[in-house]
């Protein structure tokens, strides 16, 4: 910890002491003023919404939390498939998040980040993961100074189902589906008067079969084609995740909480995509022609722990100290063989090993008091420290057993970033109106080294992010929310190292040490209405990134396409969401939302104009939404159907088609203990990945159909009382960071 930074964190500490919420909800539930009676301008108070989600729809000051235990997605699908159905929320057919059309997203597990959810195995854990442990999704799009700023679009919040029964509980469930999917799951809790275990284990079984196709016609700036090629590719292969979690609560006194939580998590994919290369002259005549056989898999454990010490002081007076280490070991290996015959030639295999290990440890102490005046104060200060080693092995030759190392593909990368944070925030209600108000403070060191190189980039700064959230109460039905906050986007470890890695024949990608973060100013003003079971929400938004971080895809001599990473000057991004659960008959509801944007990119100033090939400003306006409807015939049965389409995705170098799914369910509760669920995704095969670039150098095409469509049966078994423990306070789940 450094000097100067520990000044200022024993000061801000000092003020108000560290602040935390008592568990992940607790930013949803009302908050109890000092006086013990009700503040006439509290905003803060919880909306729930009766609607397609069983815990509905709640809001506060600072965030929106989405029920998702009662969506028939989530007992058969992965939490990337439950997101699909959360407003502002977009799951592209990669597995890529995105809020309101930017990636920069930081997911989170109960307030704590995840190396899950982090680099290139990100999306594929998404997919992986089931959804049935997830109870609600937290949106948000402009966080307090109480988070930490990194992800330039938010935060999503991921809460884990809880076990609150009395007595010994829990459930098993079983789901089989077309194209070797299915899961099997259980989990089970005990709780006394002090105690409280919970566990739970699972084993998804997904398909990674699709196909694609990629096209290329390289130019020489003025329009004459110097050459082209086309590429098929189909593939088959398997991903499979085990996962096992168990923890422990026990209150000490009335008012002391000891937590621990261990979790083991691992996901093995499987795959052997065939591909098909020509390359062609200017006359359309095939100058090479290969095919390329490949074995791809990637085994990613991940293990996690936990311990937690909570003490209430009183109502709304709450410490908490926390203390956190998680291992991910990533262990990719792509084998491809080149079989050519134009020209002919011997054969060429090679094989790329990558060996990761990413550790995240991280420190947090949280304080949280009521002030005069139904007034609220959170401080809290987090050390995190994130060390990264990317071990890189590349071999060569004519066959597998011929193959020698390969120095061209073969290097050490470390990464380390150690992180102090003290952050401050004060809640004030004054008659109608509510002001949330937060600074936070942040002394970053980067330290890299790309070994093999020799090179070494050391960097060390300070930066505050503040935010500042007004809420005006109308009546109990209406409210007015105006929001700022300023963000980071911190580039992604791998984004940062300059060695060429070849991924396949067809692609080969670099970072760059010199990257800066991408900081953003956002900007929110929404309205909310409910009455009798509906529920509206418009959102005007405005975000302005300075420094933000793009692919840049330009042509090799060997007709491969090289990516790697550059800043843009700035980008602009400006749009309005619009959100309606309600109730169109006693027995059928809706949940509608869409989102109408315009974005824009500007290079001018960085120089990337020149090297991404395009005059430096673009800018394209786009619409996405989704809508689900639930019908509830009898109180046994269940229907469901729900609909998402992402919107159309600018990018410098050209943009990302649209993508479309559809999914329908039907759930039957025998009794109170055993349900069947039918369900189906993509019913009209419509989802797929298209890109295209189109510069004075290169146009390119790719595409790419995942085969996802599928059909599952399953049944749930319950057993267990169904009344909630007893407890002096809540104090269930970790605070957010």
């Amino acid at each position: 910890m450094r000097n100067r930074l520990s000044v200022t964190l024993a000061a801000a500490i000092a003020v108000a002491g560290p602040e935390v919420h008592a568990r992940a909800a607790a930013p949803d539930t009302p908050a109890k003023p000092a006086s013990g009676k009700p503040a006439a301008g509290k905003t803060v108070d919880t909306i729930t919404v009766t609607g397609a989600s069983q815990n509905g729809f709640r809001s506060s000051i600072d965030r929106r939390s989405y029920g998702v235990a009662g969506d028939l997605a989530t007992t058969t699908g992965s939490i990337s498939d439950a997101l699909k159905n959360i407003p502002s929320v977009e799951v592209d057919v990669q597995g890529n998040v995105s809020l309101r059309g930017d990636q920069n997203v930081t997911i989170m597990v109960d307030g704590k980040p995840s190396g899950l959810f982090r680099g290139p195995g990100a999306a594929q854990a998404l997919q992986a993961m089931p959804a049935d442990q997830i109870e609600r999704v937290e949106v948000i799009t402009n966080p307090s100074a109480q988070f930490s700023p990194e992800g330039a679009a938010g935060v999503i919040n991921l809460i884990t189902k809880q076990g609150h029964k009395p007595g010994k509980s829990g459930s098993v469930r079983v789901n089989a589906g077309s194209g070797k999917r299915g899961n099997i799951g259980a989990s089970a809790a005990y709780n006394s008067s002090k105690l409280t275990l919970t566990g739970d284990a699972s084993i998804r079984f997904d398909s990674q079969d699709g196909e694609g196709q990629d096209e290329r016609v390289f130019l020489d700036g003025h329009g004459n084609q110097l050459g082209s090629s086309r590429s098929m590719t189909k593939q088959t292969g398997s991903a499979d995740l085990w996962n096992v979690r168990g923890s422990a609560d026990y209150d000490l006194t009335p008012k002391t909480r000891l937590s621990g939580e261990a979790r083991l998590t691992r996901s093995d994919v499987q795959a052997k995509p065939l591909q098909h290369y020509e390359g062609l002259d200017t006359n359309g005549v095939p100058t090479l022609v290969f095919e390329a056989p490949q074995r791809f898999t990637d085994a990613r454990p991940n293990a996690a722990i936990q311990g937690t010490v909570r003490h209430r002081f009183g109502d709304d007076h709450d410490l908490v100290l926390n203390l956190s280490h998680e291992t991910t070991d990533d262990r990719r290996e792509n084998a491809i063989t080149e079989i050519f015959s134009v020209p002919v030639q011997p054969n060429l295999f090679t094989d790329l090993h990558t060996i990761a290990t990413l550790t995240i440890t991280e420190a947090k102490a949280d304080y949280t008091r009521p002030m005069p005046t139904d007034g609220k104060l959170k401080a809290g200060y987090d050390l995190r420290i994130d060390d990264n080693d990317y071990d890189n092995v590349g071999l060569k030759g004519t066959s597998e057993a011929s193959a020698l190392p390969d120095p061209t593909q073969t290097n050490l990368f470390l990464y380390k970033q150690t992180i102090n944070a003290a952050y401050i925030t004060y809640e004030q209600p004054f008659g109608d109106w509510t002001v949330l108000g937060g600074l936070r403070l942040e002394d970053v060191q980067l330290d890299l080294n790309q070994v093999t190189s020799g090179i070494v980039h050391d960097t060390n700064r300070q930066d505050a992010y503040p935010s500042l959230h007004l809420a005006r109460k109308f009546s109990d039905d209406q409210q007015l929310v105006l929001s700022y906050s300023k963000r980071v986007q911190r580039p992604n470890p791998q984004d940062l190292n300059p060695f060429v890695s070849q991924r396949d024949p067809l692609t080969a990608y670099a970072g760059n040490p010199n990257l800066k973060p991408q900081i953003t100013n956002s900007f929110e003003a929404g309205s909310q209405y409910k009455a009798d079971g509906t529920f509206y929400l418009g959102t005007l938004y405005y975000r302005l990134n300075e420094h933000g971080v793009t692919d840049v895809v330009t042509p090799l001599p060997d007709g491969a396409l090289l990516t790697t990473k550059a800043n843009l000057a700035e980008s602009r991004a400006a749009g309005v969401e619009l959100v309606a659960n309600g109730r169109l008959t006693k027995t059928l509801t809706y949940n509608l939302s869409t989102n109408l944007y315009w974005n824009e990119i500007d290079a001018t100033g960085q120089g990337l104009n020149k090297l991404a090939g395009f005059e430096g400003r673009r800018s394209a306006f786009a619409v996405g939404g989704r809508g689900a409807f639930t019908w509830q015939p009898t109180s046994r049965d269940m229907l469901q159907f729900n609909a998402q389409l992402n919107a159309r995705r600018l990018t410098p170098q050209g943009y990302q088609e649209p993508q479309f799914i559809s999914f329908v369910g039907y759930r039957h509760k025998f009794d109170e203990r055993l349900s069947a669920v039918v369900t189906a995704q993509d019913l009209f095969n419509t989802l797929r990945f298209r890109q295209v670039v189109e510069t004075p150098t290169l146009r390119y095409q790719q595409q790419f159909e995942p085969a996802v469509q599928a059909a599952y049966v399953g049944l749930t078994w319950s057993f267990g009382a169904a009344a909630k423990r007893p407890q002096a306070f809540d104090f269930g789940g970790a605070s957010p960071q």
